[in-house]
């Protein structure tokens, strides 16, 4: 479990595990959880262009990731969020079917990029996923005054300066490039989850924004952590055991107000 050649192993998962953390605070106090769940599934289609072409998956992700954010913040101008996030997420799979189609040889990268391959990461991808971790990173503190504030009172921040479209663009941008460096490691059908569930525990068991993010955080790393030790020893995918933990916290967590209430 911690040879040299799970070393690349631990530290990409700490890495995606932080990263969800820190996000995944925002996804929850904003009711963000649809559009966690559509970006990684609309991203995916970028992987099946990359691999047609013969580029780095992580440049498909990304330039879908970007065209996610531009769909659903252009639909949702005169309509629905939901329903333009939904609208995006049709289109992209689809536009996923046919590079699909056209690659036979796709079939071991579409089963990582769904459920998740933390196995054989090499130095380059850990380098490219700390960079990018990085600037997600920096751009949420930059921003976390103005985000948490257009989050829980849209009108507030309107009368402070704050433009609350512009911030949900940049939560979107935010979240985009998160998912789209979090989806080879848990996986697109799980990768909300990783970002959802310990947010969610963290903003069950406080109010206060700071220590919500680090408990977050801390959740989320315990959730990978977990999760790789046991697809270490089961062979199970990753994306199971982070889907798992994360029910298996909230629900525990819920069970736990319910008993203080009564």
């Amino acid at each position: 479990m911690f040879s040299s050649f799970m070393t690349n192993t631990w530290i990409v998962v700490t890495l995606v595990a932080i990263i969800a953390g820190f996000v995944g605070f925002f996804i929850v106090l904003r009711g963000a959880s649809f559009a966690a769940h559509a970006l990684p599934l609309g991203t995916f289609p970028g992987a099946a262009l990359a691999s047609l072409l013969g580029f780095n998956s992580f440049i498909g992700l990304i330039a879908f990731a970007g065209i996610g954010v531009f769909g659903i913040s252009q639909l949702s101008k005169n309509g629905r969020h939901a329903v333009a996030t939904a609208l995006c997420l049709v289109m992209l799979l689809s536009l996923g079917t046919l590079f699909l189609s056209m690659s036979s040889q796709y079939s071991q990268q579409v089963y990582a990029l769904l459920f998740g391959e933390v196995l054989g990461v090499s130095s380059t991808d850990v380098w490219l996923i700390g960079a990018i971790g990085i600037v997600v990173i920096a751009v949420t503190i930059k921003l976390f005054s103005p985000l948490l504030i257009s989050s829980v009172s849209p009108e507030l921040a309107e009368v402070k300066g704050i433009s609350a479209r512009k911030m949900e663009v940049w939560f979107l941008a935010i979240l985009a490039l998160a998912t789209a460096i979090s989806l080879p490691i848990v996986g697109a059908l799980l990768v909300f989850s990783l970002m959802v569930g310990p947010a969610a525990v963290a903003r069950s068991l406080t109010s206060r924004p700071v220590p919500a993010v680090l408990l977050s955080v801390a959740i989320s790393l315990i959730t990978v952590w977990l999760a790789i030790a046991l697809s270490y020893e089961t062979n199970w995918p990753v994306g199971f055991f982070v889907g798992g933990f994360g029910a298996l916290f909230y629900g525990t967590e819920r069970l736990r107000r319910r008993f203080i209430t009564r």
